[in-house]
């Protein structure tokens, strides 16, 4: 069995950060280990508070998975700081790793605000450039690209922007647009650095998609530590994602997270 690592925060509610990551990661049938950045109090309704760990701690979490597990791929979440971001990049190199996917994690689905706006920069700068993919929705793409929310944009020419910080792909999630809202259709495009392909889906009316972001990515890294070429991991993950929206079950009394386990029988 491939196993995948996730860096990532913790979701108390469980349907995002690292729990929505092990559970995806388990029904694509990979094992998967975590490294926890950060502690969130956090329900259906948001968050109400965010403990993050030291980077010291994060280094020794890496070190000890590192120093015993041989993975197939990764994929970060919430980072939180600057100075995790640094220490996830040095082990990255350090060990060697390989099929990093990095789901930029700026803002939670409920609004809140879980990255410091000064890691942005060494977001594009220390870790991008490892990654063999970047996953932002819009708004994180547009924030990484150094424009304002409101500005419109050709995705095309906003994938070329993220290009050039270095990653071998860019995905950028559009399923959050107005755009895609109106034409009933949930629209992600992926772009090599010469070709662009998009991945259409159903655009599913609900507020039940905590965690899709999360999910997204751990099923791209689930994919591509099975070795499967990215085209093919990007179309499967949708696809899974896709339909983990549409068997979306109520948790609490806010936005209820996908549905990671509806293909079990």
């Amino acid at each position: 069995m491939k196993k995948v690592l996730t860096i990532a925060g913790s979701d108390s509610g469980g349907g995002a950060g690292i729990q929505a990551d092990i559970k995806t990661m388990t029904v694509h049938q990979v094992y998967g280990a975590s490294v926890i950045t950060a502690v969130t109090a956090q329900n259906t309704l948001g968050v109400q508070d965010v403990k993050t760990l030291s980077a010291r701690a994060v280094s020794s979490q890496l070190e000890s998975v590192l120093n015993d597990i041989e993975f197939s791929a990764l994929k970060t979440g919430m980072l939180a700081n600057s100075e995790i971001i640094e220490e996830v990049a040095l082990k990255i190199k350090k060990y060697s790793l390989s099929n990093l996917v990095v789901d930029p994690v700026m803002v939670a689905t409920s609004g809140d605000l879980l990255l410091k706006k000064a890691a942005v920069k060494t977001y594009k700068e220390k870790l991008f450039p490892l990654a063999e993919i970047i996953t932002p929705n819009l708004h994180e793409a547009k924030v990484l690209a150094g424009l304002e929310a409101e500005k419109s944009i050709d995705l095309e020419q906003l994938a070329a922007e993220l290009m050039k910080f270095g990653s071998n792909y860019v995905l950028i999630k559009g399923g959050h647009s107005s755009q895609n809202n109106q034409s009933r259709k949930a629209v992600d495009l992926l772009y090599d650095g010469s070709y662009f392909r998009k991945f259409e889906a159903e655009y599913i009316e609900t507020n039940n998609t905590h965690g899709t972001g999360c999910t997204l990515s751990a099923a791209i890294a689930s994919n591509l530590a099975k070795g499967m070429e990215m085209g093919k991991a990007v179309a499967e993950a949708k696809d899974y994602l896709t339909e983990a929206i549409r068997n979306h079950f109520i948790v609490g009394q806010g936005n209820s997270p996908v549905n990671h386990v509806w293909n079990l029988k």
